[in-house]
């Protein structure tokens, strides 16, 4: 029996016992944006999908539907073998609850397979991501991890949650380092990923007595923040991190390892050349040329990265928090953990 539902009453289920997203939209379509944690498993391929949309506007719907009929004729008993192999609970959509996932639930119903069919696709959890976003409050009281390049923040942050703490990793969000450099060797995330993994997250640690992340521009690579966080930040409680230049070095090729990379980063560097001291522009280039990464990264670091930070806390302003001196990752991690075990009377993560 195919079971129409809407997003919230889906929601509701998903809260209540194991529920499984199944996108059946093309594959280019899921990469694009899909439901966080839904499976693909395609009625149509992109090829197939692109022949019935041609199809469709030449010569005319019956048309697109006979040809969509044989296709899926075809590949019809993997196709319901993958699904059926799934949980007992499962929901399907499309991108607007139309043909695909009208066909696939009728489908698993003829099998007797029961699934849910969430009405109005994916345009409709696009669209409650956006209102959502635009009108929710982030409840937890907020400590917002700062400090100059390189001191390891987001190290910090993933080793906190992988502890148990609330911590919105924004930067592993957007798949994004957060720098000119960051999009070297990462996959990269647009506004529509982006939105749905936070807005699930937040909504995951609304019941947190406090939420940690790091201070981000506005802007990281391709995705913008919402104003819930920006507008957050700005009363959030700052922990500022203090690491000696050699442990900074140290940490950024253990993240970035440019030997990795070393021509995208080469060509990433020219966009911030201009800015830099000629001279010093040049040694950075020639020690990036040569392998020495360490002196690139050190340099880097005293002439464009420390100036930067410097006046943007100097425009922010030194609001009350804490102000932590560590020689590693790990070292900042147990202060952290200490001054909010004190800040919260006892309670560490939640």
């Amino acid at each position: 029996m195919v079971q129409d539902l809407s997003l919230e009453e889906l929601r509701a289920l998903q809260l209540q016992q194991e529920l499984v997203w199944i996108d059946v939209r093309s594959p280019s379509e899921y990469r694009d944006s899909t439901i966080p944690g839904s499976l693909n498993i395609p009625i149509f391929n992109d090829a197939e999908r692109a022949e019935i949309g041609t199809l469709y506007k030449q010569v005319g719907i019956q048309a697109a539907k006979e040809r969509g009929l044989e296709i899926v004729s075809a590949k019809l008993p993997s196709f319901i073998k993958q699904i059926a192999e799934i949980g007992p609970k499962k929901a399907v959509f499309c991108w607007r609850g139309g043909m695909r996932s009208k066909t696939t639930a009728t489908l698993l119903s003829l099998m007797g397979i029961h699934v849910y069919r969430l009405i109005g696709g994916y345009r409709e959890y696009r669209r409650w991501v956006v209102d959502t976003l635009q009108s929710i409050d982030v409840a937890p009281k907020a400590f917002v991890i700062h400090g100059n390049t390189g001191v390891g923040k987001t190290a910090v942050l993933r080793r906190l949650k992988e502890d148990g703490y609330p911590v919105l990793d924004l930067e592993a969000m957007a798949g994004h380092r957060g720098s000119i450099f960051g999009q070297v060797g990462q996959a990269g995330n647009n506004q529509k990923t982006f939105d749905a993994l936070l807005l699930e997250e937040i909504l995951s640690l609304q019941q947190s007595a406090y939420v940690l992340f790091e201070a981000e521009s506005r802007r990281i690579g391709k995705v913008i923040l919402p104003d819930a966080i920006t507008n957050k930040k700005e009363s959030a409680v700052p922990i500022w991190i203090d690491m000696p230049m050699h442990a900074r070095v140290e940490q950024i090729l253990h993240d970035y390892r440019p030997w990795a990379y070393k021509e995208p980063y080469l060509q990433a560097f020219k966009q911030i050349k201009p800015r830099i001291h000629t001279p010093i522009a040049a040694e950075i280039e020639a020690c990036m040329r040569s392998d020495r990464f360490a002196a690139a990264v050190q340099l880097l670091l005293e002439h464009y990265y420390d100036p930067r930070y410097a006046y943007t806390a100097e425009q922010r302003g030194n609001r009350e928090g804490i102000r932590i001196v560590a020689d590693n990752v790990e070292d900042a991690v147990q202060e952290i953990q200490a001054y909010l075990r004190q800040q919260t009377g006892g309670s560490v993560k939640t």
